[in-house]
């Protein structure tokens, strides 16, 4: 359940200076050796205290939280005849799902994004899912004080259930768990605004018995326009400033990059990868080699970049192999369930 936006013209410009600048000559090798063990070590050592991390939909499926792509996930459940819409709006869903989605959707017509989302904000608001095994690693790695920052694709807030301070926390693609108008931007209680959608929003799947039988509008109280939705970014809007800022402020000081459940075919997001310093290794964290597809040869010896082959989940715990696994399995309380 968790999506990109188009690339903005200000990705665009900053783009071609920040590969520049990442292109630079390539210091003295950092990583002992480049595997797991190298990795681990050179993670746990003094020269490794500026970590920064982009994490996409893979670090959330062992919660039970499917992307958009997977069984179970929008494109695969979208059901556009039981959405209030017009037949030309229900025609643009079935040809394409992300049109729920769409800012200029959004802004016509509120009930397809909030009848999908439906469930998704109800059960966020009573955290129906849980922070995963690899949310708790970044959450070690943070108290060892080696976390700069973490830069999420994901919507879900579950970064926000762990003891990461939030103003390390990027959810450059917004968050379900938090609402504000589209419109005039003011906030809203994330528990009111879960009120304003059990009470104003059907639910298109049939399972809340209380819930109403058509949807009607919930109005902003500053601007008094019916715009009120979680802080996700929607497709053909701009992400957040504060991305930007990472990208000029902190990646620049980042000793070591972590990229985990993400294809990294997402822009600009995947430009905490491909801005990297020269001298940072880049650490690939999934089942496939995700970053050949961007120019992000692992195999090469031009620069430290390592491919550990496994889910989020056991690439968290062979890291946490260089003496974190205490602290790691102090945390196994939290832990969901295991997805299979």
């Amino acid at each position: 359940m968790n999506h990109c936006c188009a690339r903005t013209e200000e990705a665009t410009i900053r783009a071609p200076l920040l590969i520049i600048c990442a292109a630079r000559a390539v210091a003295a090798m950092r990583l002992a050796a480049r595997d797991v063990k190298g990795v681990a070590a050179f993670l746990a050592s003094d020269e490794c205290q500026n970590v920064v991390v982009l994490t996409g939909a893979g670090v959330s499926c062992a919660a039970g939280i499917p992307d958009f792509r997977s069984p179970g996930g929008m494109y695969d459940t979208l059901q556009p005849e039981l959405i209030t819409a017009m037949p030309e709006e229900r025609a643009a869903m079935a040809r394409d799902p992300t049109t729920v989605v769409l800012k200029d959707m959004f802004l016509r017509n509120q009930f397809p994004y909030h009848e999908v989302r439906r469930p998704f904000i109800l059960g966020t608001q009573r955290q129906q899912w849980k922070a995963t095994l690899f949310h708790r690693f970044l959450e070690v790695l943070d108290a060892k004080g080696k976390l700069l920052k973490l830069v999420t694709q994901n919507i879900d807030g579950l970064d926000f259930q762990t003891c990461i301070p939030p103003e390390k926390i990027c959810a450059c693609h917004g968050s379900v768990g938090r609402a504000a108008c589209e419109g005039c931007g003011a906030p809203v209680a994330f528990d009111d605004f879960c009120e304003r959608v059990r009470a104003n929003i059907k639910d298109i799947n049939g399972v809340d018995a209380n819930a109403p039988s058509e949807s009607s509008e919930m109005l902003c109280d500053a601007c008094r326009r019916p715009l009120l939705k979680p802080t996700t970014v929607l497709f053909g809007a701009s992400l957040p400033q504060s991305f930007f800022e990472v990208l000029e402020e902190e990646l620049p000081q980042a000793e070591l990059v972590i990229v985990a459940g993400t294809s990294l075919v997402v822009s600009p997001a995947n430009l905490i990868a491909l801005g990297a310093p020269g001298s940072t290794p880049r650490i690939i964290c999934d089942w496939n080699d995700v970053g050949r597809g961007v120019g992000i040869d692992c195999a090469s010896t031009a620069r430290e970049d390592v491919w550990l082959e496994g889910d989020a989940d056991d690439c968290a715990v062979d890291l946490a192999a260089c003496g974190w696994l205490e602290e790691l399995s102090d945390l196994r309380a939290n832990y969901p369930k295991r997805v299979v």
